[in-house]
């Protein structure tokens, strides 16, 4: 079967919990409009802020902060904070619990913009402010990327050259692989948009408990899987989406369910990438 996870799991759970809040698209931060990510989908044509949404995003570090890093305490597991690097510096409050429990920091952006446009040199130091930024808040030096959604076909190439190991902006497969087609080879941790939290914002039918059964199912099928060949799985959250009183139980119960099952490696991507680079060389 060639390489295993270790202590031959037979599924490696990435948990992601993305930090955005502080980040977004805001007038006061030179933006031409306000942040058009909003749970109500209300759509603003002129450039006026949108105090409602600045409020939606400021409860993810308010109160969804504290119940998801709770959480991961309480049952021991390390998760990977995608963080815009503006958003620890805004709330050294997260950024010192994500240290404290241990959790990596993987860079998503100087501010939760798309990269998609921008020429290289702008992007290559986007990504060189991201890195300075987070090494400063956390005293770490992120090691992976991942974009908001639109990036530019330079970025690998750019992250490579800025010392990156690993790179999550891929949705093409269950487990992670290697991209040797830069000056050094780059490990994908592909992620998953299907299982993410924001589904809740973009389908609002969509119900914390529908969330779970959904998550639960992948979870299932990938675990069943693993007895012939390595699968990953990756579950993403939101401060602000899943980190609200109707939903965090769902969260909670998934990870309750998570940890019930033997033969499950819960890592960080930091340690799966590692894990994964060891394995094939």
């Amino acid at each position: 079967m060639g390489w295993r996870w270790p202590g031959d799991a037979r599924l490696a759970l990435s948990l992601v919990v993305n930090v955005e809040e502080g980040a977004e698209q805001n007038l006061v931060d030179g933006d031409r409009g306000p942040e058009p990510v909003d749970e109500l989908g209300v759509m603003l044509k002129k450039p006026v802020r949108n105090y409602g949404n600045e409020s939606n995003y400021a409860y993810g570090i308010n109160e969804g902060a504290p119940r998801v890093l709770g959480l991961l305490s309480k049952y021991g597991m390390t998760a990977t904070f995608t963080a815009a690097a503006v958003a620890l510096e805004r709330a050294p409050q997260v950024a010192a619990g994500i240290v404290a429990g241990h959790h990596e920091v993987c860079a998503h952006g100087h501010r939760w913009a798309f990269q998609l446009g921008m020429d290289e040199a702008r992007e290559r130091q986007f990504i060189r402010d991201a890195t300075a930024s987070i090494e400063r808040t956390t005293g770490r030096r992120p090691v992976g990327w991942l974009s908001r959604y639109l990036h530019t076909g330079e970025t690998r190439r750019l992250l490579v050259e800025e010392g990156y190991d690993y790179h999550m902006d891929d949705f093409s497969r269950d487990e992670p692989f290697m991209d040797q087609s830069h000056a050094r080879p780059i490990v994908v941790l592909p992620y998953a948009l299907d299982s993410n939290d924001m589904k809740m914002w973009n389908a609002p039918a969509l119900t914390p408990r529908d969330w779970l059964a959904y998550a639960k199912d992948t979870f299932d099928c990938l675990y069943a899987e693993g007895a012939s060949r390595p699968r990953m799985m990756s579950l993403g959250v939101h401060l602000r989406i899943i980190g609200r009183p109707g939903r965090i139980g769902a969260y909670e119960e998934f990870l309750r369910y998570a940890a019930s099952v033997r033969g499950v490696w819960i890592a960080t991507r930091q340690d799966i990438a590692a894990h994964y680079r060891g394995a094939i060389s």
